[in-house]
């Protein structure tokens, strides 16, 4: 089973991936913050700052991911698509 699910894409991620380097994804329920942050630098091979999680009120997880300066977090959602 895949850690990561897809990412999120609304206003607000879009937001925060070009103001503070962040980009959002919504991932397995069961993932812990060290899954993720293995799962992520393994696919997109960035190092990855800090990651918080959430859980929305219809269920579903996500994970906020903050890239450290010397990776664009505008250059992996490129990369993944979402731009």
């Amino acid at each position: 089973m895949s850690v990561i699910i897809h990412p999120d894409v609304t206003e607000k991620s879009m937001k925060l991936l070009e103001t503070e380097n962040k980009l959002v994804f919504v991932v397995a329920r069961g993932a812990n913050k060290a899954k993720i942050r293995e799962e992520l630098e393994k696919l997109y091979e960035v190092k990855v700052d800090s990651i918080n999680t959430l859980i929305t009120p219809k269920g579903i997880k996500k994970a906020y991911v903050k890239l450290p300066p010397e990776y664009r977090a505008e250059e992996i959602a490129t990369r993944i698509g979402i731009f």
